[in-house]
């Protein structure tokens, strides 16, 4: 979201509390609970504060040493590492919670420091599904086609695979304004959740079955000629093989597959296609499985056959799960990706960066693997050293018992970070980071809006802020030359002249700009350009200017439940916590309320498995088998158990998820695994 606060005095131990910013154009004075502690990770006395090392072999035994020091036996290791195995044993592990400059940053860093081709970042794991499907449809990828200022316009709105109530709280009065105005919503989550309590319309769908569902209503909507029919033949391709792919969907036979009422799915679609406008919003429910990229597509689908897009209150969303999911994948942390969403093997794109960087095209890298086949690199000993930055990838990656032995084999691990997170624990060296108050930058919400971000507090103890630690790398591996910044500006202005002409083109945006007018929607490509908040009014950006429709057959999951495991497991968010929970588990407030992770499973399944009130649940999957505690609940699908994925250890619940890809998206199946459940005494 990008939501505003303020770091003000008052007399709490600290001296310092955060109130909402009372002129911000997204959340306008509001702040969620995480918002509101925010500080507390910030000021909290686990925080490193000096570059720590140790040898292989020396679990816990931390010592203190000079960044001079650090900088020089990094840079020593890494060459040698290179000498002997190549350019590519050195690998690079992003976050989507950077600002656009240090995003950008560590891209340059390893295709010009390190001369590698192995960068991907946690933002795989988050929107890489619905990127490579709004490039497929639209031939862009921005969070959301129009601005958030239109969802109170919509007269219907689709959520899909969404819990915006408790992931993205400061969202919700946009909706409660567009429901105030009578608009229509319909939630569809396999659990009633927070948002689900707002909609007219809650669609209780098993994981896996979201593009037969939207075959569905596709079908009755091209049955009974409910589509834009002028639109279509104007502004899309591909409406044939989609009407072909919806044929055998009928009404009947969905409630068959589903168990979703014939009546329901014609309701749904009846009501969305005749609303004068509508709004379709997805989120990780849906993406996070190997035919994710399919699955926006058909949602996608539906905002195009009627017409509901390129105008006030109609348009599609991925609703961005990170600090800076939208321009944490623009700049360069993406493996095939240059910055403004550039290609790396295009050649127009390697010379227009390249000349920006001052080296040959010739010396850039091709493209490297996504985040988890980076990490499955290291397992096979083809990377031997690793950089993170920004992530905790042992506790969100799925199948992470892989994970851990695969960084126990690393000849060399660097962290940067604020804390000794469970991937900090396998590191040789832990480096101290800035956190959010003390980095000025920019950042890209889930609009494609860019603001600037004001440094706000000095840095604590003796850590440094992230993009000099990556510049005085750089200079270490005598790299140096290539990264010489009078501050954080100059990063931005060569940053968005490396971006000009590219899809997200920020050429226009300045520092100066960002503060005057509080934010500017990308595309921005002329210093007097007023920024582009709503898409595709006139054109898409194909090569003709037309949208592409997509007939889609489901496929399966990887793991399709069976007689041995016969539950599916789901994972996803809740209020209290965020992504790994390095922050968020150690704010107080927001740990009291969630201390530890609980199943939550419906009454069929507890009395199923004789569940009695003092038992605990015992799940299992192929890859391993975890306790939890139990909640039993009406408001989850009946075949569906859900755990939250906030913790490390004997709680994460990715020691038992799939590792399985999407095969154009390379995001990994976490929504969907076979597991079966049994009472523990």
């Amino acid at each position: 979201m990008q939501c505003g606060l303020e770091i003000m005095p008052s007399e709490k131990t600290s001296g310092l509390t955060i109130k909402p910013s009372p002129n911000f154009p997204v959340a306008t004075s509001r702040l969620c609970q995480k918002g509101l502690n925010a500080l507390d990770h910030v000021l909290h006395a686990d925080r490193i504060l000096k570059p720590l090392t140790r040898g292989i072999g020396e679990p816990r035994r931390w010592r203190t040493v000079s960044w001079d020091h650090a900088f020089a036996d990094i840079a020593e290791r890494i060459q040698g590492l290179q000498a002997t195995y190549g350019l590519d044993a050195i690998g690079v592990y992003g976050g989507g919670s950077l600002t656009n400059e240090v995003s950008y940053l560590l891209g340059k860093f390893t295709r010009v420091a390190l001369r590698s081709k192995y960068i991907d970042y946690n933002g795989r794991y988050c929107m890489s599904s619905a990127a490579a499907a709004s490039n497929q449809a639209f031939g862009i990828d921005r969070g959301m086609t129009m601005p958030l200022t239109e969802v109170p316009n919509a007269k219907y709105i689709i959520l899909a695979g969404t819990n915006i109530a408790e992931c993205q709280p400061t969202m919700m009065p946009y909706l409660l304004e567009a429901k105030k105005k009578g608009a229509v919503i319909v939630t569809i989550d396999p659990r009633n959740t927070m948002t689900s309590k707002v909609a007219d319309i809650h669609v209780r769908l098993q994981p896996g079955f979201d593009s037969v569902f939207i075959n569905g209503l596709l079908h009755v909507m091209v049955e009974e000629k409910l589509v834009h029919h002028r639109f279509i033949e104007e502004r899309t391709v591909g409406f044939e093989q989609l009407k072909e792919a919806v044929k055998p969907f009928t009404p009947a036979r969905v409630e068959e597959l589903t168990g979703i009422l014939e009546a329901v799915i014609r309701t749904i679609a009846r009501g969305f296609a005749k609303a004068e406008t509508g709004i379709v919003l997805t989120a990780r429910g849906l993406e996070q499985q190997v035919n994710g990229v399919e699955n926006t597509l058909n949602y996608i689908n539906l905002a195009l056959i009627t017409g509901k897009i390129g105008r006030k209150g109609c348009g599609y969303g991925a609703v961005t799960g990170q600090a800076n999911g939208q321009g944490g994948r623009e700049h360069g942390q993406k493996a095939d990706q240059l910055p403004g969403y550039r290609l790396i093997e295009d050649p127009a794109a390697r010379e227009h960066v390249a000349k920006v960087w001052g080296i040959d095209p010739s010396e850039l890298p091709g493209k490297g693997v996504s985040a988890y086949e980076l990490l499955q690199k290291i397992d096979e000993g083809e990377i031997k050293a690793l950089i993170v930055l920004g992530s905790n990838p042992l506790v969100s990656s799925p199948n992470n018992r892989m994970v851990e032995r695969a960084l126990q084999k690393l000849e060399l691990l660097v962290v940067v970070d604020m804390f000794e997170t469970e991937t900090a624990r396998y590191a040789h060296y832990l480096l101290p980071g800035s956190s959010f108050a003390e980095a000025e930058g920019t950042m890209t919400n889930l609009e494609g809006r860019v603001f600037h971000r004001q440094k706000a507090m000095e840095l604590p103890g003796n850590s440094r802020l992230d993009f000099h630690i990556i510049c005085q790398l750089a200079e270490a591996l005598g790299r140096g030359a290539y990264f010489q910044y009078a501050g954080i500006e100059d990063v931005f202005r060569e940053l968005a002249a490396a971006t000009a002409g590219g899809k997200a083109d920020y050429s226009g945006i300045t520092y100066e700009r960002l503060q005057e007018e509080k934010g500017i929607f990308w595309p921005c490509p002329a210093p007097d350009h007023p920024g582009t908040p709503l898409l595709f009014e006139n054109h898409f950006n194909h090569s003709d200017g037309k949208a592409r429709l997509f007939g889609i057959k489901p496929k399966m999951p990887a793991e399709p439940i069976d007689t041995d495991y016969p539950i599916v497991l789901t994972t996803g968010r809740l209020a209290n916590h965020y992504l790994s929970g390095a922050q968020t588990r150690r704010t107080e407030a927001l740990n009291k309320k969630a201390p530890v992770p609980v199943a939550e499973i419906h009454p069929w399944l507890a009395k199923r498995i004789g569940l009695s009130m003092d038992n605990k649940i015992r799940i299992t999957s192929r890859r391993g088998s975890l306790i939890f505690e139990v909640k039993v609940t009406e408001g989850i699908q009946p075949r569906t158990v859900f755990v939250p994925f906030h913790w490390g250890d004997e709680h994460s619940i990715n020691q038992l998820t799939n590792d399985a890809l999407d095969p154009t998206s390379r995001m990994p199946e976490f929504k969907i695994c076979a597991v079966k459940v049994e009472r523990v005494e």
